[in-house]
């Protein structure tokens, strides 16, 4: 493989840091070469590092694009990497005439630099703009920068995220801290001087302002405390003045540009990272190689690497009160420093290196080069298309969709999805998605005449028990994809009931056109022969969202901290909706939970499903209780509601996904039923003798506490029960993503 990167020449910090370490790294796999747009420190230390680099700068734009594809043509380049706007603009001129993929690294939001210059906002920053629409793909250096441009509509599956990264393995030098503060006149600073530092470029975006005003609370309280700010640039003599006015340029230090960023970070008792936007930033990682305790803003992908309170402090961008607070913190608690300085170390390790960085770049040219080019205005070809309640906050469907995305990966790496979603900006980002709005006819049809497959995606969409209008919508999205030939999978889905006779015909009719349907229960199976359905290929399988693993432990011991519980306490977890049906059933769960506070000395858990519906019922039930209860107030995943549920002793719910939750982590359950879905679902996994109160407009509280107590009781039991069938479920639920494999297939092979 050879790839040719392309760069201005002219920069520093992060981006250098980035550039520089990942071609070297880079170099050790494949051919690598780079080019610099500019002579001088930049080119100088690829140089120095071993880097093949070549500094391309004729005195003309137009020489210095010919001299590039010359390089290109005669050393035989498969793939183009820029960064920065004059590179980006230069690698889409060059895509004109080489068919060659062209990716570019993300290492900033474009939108805020060069906010020092209107001049250059106006040229380089406008000219970045346009180039990074003709780019092929693109890498963000975090999540957050991934999720930036999926928000400002550039396609979420030519995405890409390499995390910074540094070399974890070559051993520093040793470093005395009063040699360093020698060279830099800092002679009178005592050895028991707690020094706080930054490392950063003196721009607005860096956010000195935010430090200062920090420092004048911290100083007031210990007047010992030296800040030392290590960087240059245009704010520099304004910041001098602010510190001077505030009474602290005894206590702050300017120090210019460091050569030698371990020296800094080696002196330093505290790392500070102040920024307004970041991506992610290398100061963090070379503080974290030297386990210094950090504090800093929460921008960019930092939150990937800090978990504030645990490895490092985080506080809001601007909050220099905040600041203020975590940094006396730590002065005040030399352990505490000791143990963030270890932690963040680990971390950094383990997932920040520069073998990491290096593997996954790999990855992603290896995808490139499969892919090749992406070919300019042309319309979109899609694997598939998925059709279902998504966008609407409801972690079940949520769910249902999160586990069809990651099972179709698992088969089909580089497969093409668009999802049609309430909410398609929330949807792309979230599941690394093309989306549409569900009512974009326009677009929705031009998709289809090109797609392959169409999935109606799991829950309970063909159905008019909550209104003929969602019934017409799903049966018309079916209907339009078939006409438009497209293969028609309805995918794990609940059928029924169909009440109208007119709803039942139309049904029949559209969904006998479809090319397979499976269904999550035996219910399902029995309302589809009632409609005499038979044309598409047919089984009964398992809801798709069975499939979904659980978050890490110590994700969620972080979750029910912030909810305000114990991690590992004794809790039974509710489950509830609003029932238009029934209003006694909410006095019957309040006297339920009460009787399991008073008689298993257990504490009530409602976890919400659908935001904000649930929640507001949850309170509603809470109000009518004597005893404390607590709520999960945030959305969750489905990965980390599905760890929460596995926190409980027993779950009592009216949400189906929350009893598919409880049963896939072997929870007893008790189903209070309010769709024949929660009854066919018990029936399913052979517990509705033992765990169905019956349905919601008939609950009694003498029958719903006799369940209770019986569940209670026999809970070893139930828990083996459910380890035993759950795996059967959960392999019937893979095998509705090889039937959609199946059909993709077929249709590229004109079956």
């Amino acid at each position: 493989m050879k790839v040719i990167h392309l760069i201005g020449g002219g920069d520093i910090g992060g981006a250098k840091s980035h550039v520089l370490s990942l071609v070297k790294e880079l170099g050790k796999h494949i051919d690598v070469k780079l080019i610099s747009f500019r002579p001088g420190p930049f080119a100088d230390d690829a140089r120095d590092m071993g880097i093949d680099v070549e500094v391309v700068k004729t005195g003309s734009i137009v020489s210095d694009i010919r001299r590039v594809m010359d390089i290109i043509r005669s050393e035989g380049f498969e793939i183009i990497h820029s960064h920065g706007a004059k590179a980006n603009m230069i690698s889409v001129i060059i895509k004109r005439f080489y068919e060659l993929p062209t990716v570019t690294t993300v290492h900033s939001d474009y939108r805020l630099d060069y906010l020092q210059s209107l001049l250059k906002r106006m040229s380089f920053g406008i000219i970045n703009t346009v180039a990074l629409r003709f780019i092929d793909y693109y890498i963000g250096v975090s999540n957050s920068f991934k999720d930036m441009l999926a928000r400002r509509n550039f396609d979420p599956e030519l995405i890409f995220t390499v995390y910074n990264g540094i070399d974890f393995d070559t051993e520093l030098p040793e470093y005395s801290r009063k040699v360093f503060l020698e060279k830099y006149n800092l002679g009178n600073i005592k050895d028991e001087d707690i020094l706080v530092g930054i490392a950063a470029r003196l721009d607005p975006v860096k956010g000195l302002n935010v430090l200062l005003n920090a420092a004048k609370i911290v100083v007031s309280k210990h007047p010992s405390v030296q800040f030392l700010i290590a960087g240059d640039g245009k704010e520099r003599r304004s910041l001098e003045k602010k510190a001077l006015s505030l009474g602290i340029s005894d206590n702050v230090r300017f120090l210019g540009f460091v050569n030698g960023i371990y020296e800094f970070f080696n002196c330093l008792d505290i790392n500070l990272l102040t920024s307004m936007s970041e991506s992610f930033p290398y100061v963090i990682l070379e503080g974290a190689r030297l386990k210094k305790p950090t504090i800093s803003s929460n921008v960019g992908g930092i939150s990937d690497l800090i978990e504030s309170g645990k490895n490092g402090f985080l506080f809001n961008p601007g909050d220099y009160r905040k600041l203020a607070d975590h940094i006396l913190e730590l002065i005040e608690n030399p352990a505490l420093r000791k143990e963030m300085g270890e932690k963040l170390y680990q971390k950094a390790l383990s997932q920040f290196s520069l073998k990491n960085m290096c593997s996954t770049q790999l990855d992603i040219y290896n995808k490139i080069i499969e892919r090749g080019i992406v070919k300019p205005n042309s319309t979109a070809r899609y694997d598939v298309i998925i059709s279902g309640y998504y966008g609407f906050n409801n972690i079940g469907d949520d769910s249902m969709l999160m586990a069809i995305i990651d099972n179709l990966r698992k088969y089909k790496k580089d497969i093409r999805i668009l999802v049609l979603s309430k909410q398609p900006v929330e949807t792309s980002t979230t599941y690394n998605v093309d989306a549409v709005y569900r009512f974009n006819l326009f677009s929705i049809l031009r998709y289809m005449k090109s797609s392959k497959l169409f999935i109606n995606g799991g829950g309970s969409l063909i159905q008019d028990n909550t209104s003929t209008r969602s019934l017409i919508y799903y049966l018309s999205m079916i209907w339009l994809a078939k006409k438009l030939g497209m293969k028609v999978m309805i995918y794990a889905n609940g059928i029924g009931p169909l009440n109208k006779e007119s709803n039942r015909k139309v049904t029949k009719a559209v969904i006998n056109q479809a090319d397979v349907i499976t269904l999550r229960e035996k219910q399902s199976k029995q309302e589809i022969d009632s409609l005499h359905i038979t044309l598409p290929r047919m089984s009964i399988t398992a809801d798709p969202a069975m499939t979904i693993a659980a978050a890490p432990e110590d994700e969620v011991d972080r979750i029910m901290a912030l909810e305000g519980l114990t991690p590992h306490g004794r809790y039974v977890g509710f489950s509830v909706r609003k029932w238009k049906e029934c209003l006694e059933y909410e006095d019957i769960i309040a006297r339920t939970a009460d009787y399991m506070i008073e008689k298993y000395k257990v504490q009530p858990v409602f976890i919400p499903m659908h935001f904000p519906h649930d929640l507001l019922c949850s309170e509603e039930i809470i109000s009518k209780m004597r005893g404390k209860a607590f709520i999960i107030r945030e959305k969750y995943t489905g990965s980390h509601t599905l760890g929460i549920v596995s926190r409980m002793e027993m779950l009592i719910g009216m949400r189906l996904h929350a009893l598919i939750f409880a049963a896939c982590a072997c929870v007893p359950i008790v189903g209070l039923a309010y769709d024949q879905k929660v009854e066919g679902f018990l029936q399913y996994i052979n517990q509705a003798h033992n765990a169905s109160a019956g349905f919601v407009k008939s609950l009694e509280f003498e029958k719903l506490r006799h369940m209770v107590d019986n569940v209670w009781a026999n809970r070893a039991l139930i828990k083996e029960q459910l380890r035993s069938a759950i795996p059967d479920l959960q392999a019937k639920a893979m095998t509705d993503t090889k039937i959609a494999i199946e059909l993709i297939e077929e249709k590229e092979n004109g079956e």
